[in-house]
């Protein structure tokens, strides 16, 4: 319950990008150009991979929903971000606010763990080729697929106790969603033990996966170094260097924004942080499929040349 003198909190403000208010078109436009480019080239990648038989292989099944994840992430906060920069600000209920943070705990951990499996399936086609094929069968990638998505779920029980913290007083939230860090400090409510269910979550999420990765790397690393042709080499790092750039881009927003100390850093460099895991992450992806492999290269020449 809020003390006699504090007010319960019903409404959250979101601050958006306060200081650019005067350039809240341009924004609006360059994010929401942004967020197209990012819807765009993630669904030519689900409608290629979909259609096209020449495209039908484990990695570009776990690079679908690898576009579908950045698609689901992005829409869970770029619609709203694009409303706060419209209106210059924007009051949301506090049941609104938790159900939006319970989106964000869902769908913005999903590109991580499909990298975490794209990185197994990529150990198996360099260093188990004869029993590539027999182990990542359309059953087994269905499982590891649905299992990552599973996997969010279980991430999210943390929302149980963010449910039910107290706000009173503050209700000033300075970013452009709702944020948890700074949920936490407008609560009123004792937040040691989800604290702790925080700090154990985000291992699991984010630290294991990275292990995982790493192993499943150094083992491609080693297996690069015997190999004593250059076919072998350039065919392995064809193989990986689509993946590799991906994780480099996601790990490498993650511990600019995450393991850095937070009070060095103004909110102004904490929203542009955000951008890029929200907004360029998921931009690049297609790109990096598109450009760097060629199966997908010769699908899209295949296209427009039928088109035209």
């Amino acid at each position: 319950m809020c003390d006699v003198n504090q007010t319960e909190v019903t409404e959250f403000l979101i601050l958006g990008f306060k200081g650019l208010y005067k350039y809240k078109f341009l924004l609006f436009i360059l994010f929401l150009f942004c967020y197209l480019i990012i819807l765009a080239g993630n669904l030519l990648i689900i409608v290629l991979v979909s259609t096209k038989h020449n495209l039908n292989t484990p990695m570009f099944y776990f690079v679908k929903h690898l576009a579908v994840a950045d698609i689901l992430s992005t829409t869970t906060i770029v619609p709203m971000m694009l409303n706060v920069i419209l209106y210059d600000m924007k009051e949301v209920p506090v049941w609104s606010c938790l159900f939006h943070l319970y989106m964000v705990y869902i769908f913005g951990f999903s590109p991580i763990n499909l990298i975490t499996v794209m990185s197994y399936d990529r150990y198996l086609a360099i260093c188990r080729p004869m029993r590539y094929n027999s182990i990542m069968q359309p059953h087994v990638c269905f499982k590891m697929v649905l299992g990552s998505w599973f996997f969010n779920f279980v991430l999210s029980c943390e929302m149980i106790f963010v449910w039910q913290l107290e706000f009173c007083g503050s209700n000033t939230i300075d970013h452009f969603f709702c944020d948890f860090r700074i949920l936490l400090e407008l609560t009123t409510s004792d937040t040691l033990l989800l604290t702790l269910v925080d700090f154990v979550l985000t291992i699991i999420a984010a630290v294991i996966p990275f292990a995982l990765i790493l192993i499943s790397y150094l083992s491609i690393f080693f297996i690069i170094m015997i190999l004593s042709s250059t076919s072998g080499l350039s065919k392995a790092f064809s193989t990986c260097g689509s993946h590799l750039t991906t994780v480099c881009i996601y790990y490498g927003t993650i511990v600019m924004i995450y393991m850095s100390p937070s009070n060095d850093r103004s909110s102004s460099t904490n929203k542009f942080l955000s951008l890029l895991y929200i907004l360029v992450s998921p931009m690049m992806n297609p790109i990096i499929y598109s450009l760097r492999n060629q199966e997908i290269r010769r699908t899209l020449h295949q296209m427009f040349r039928q088109c035209y």
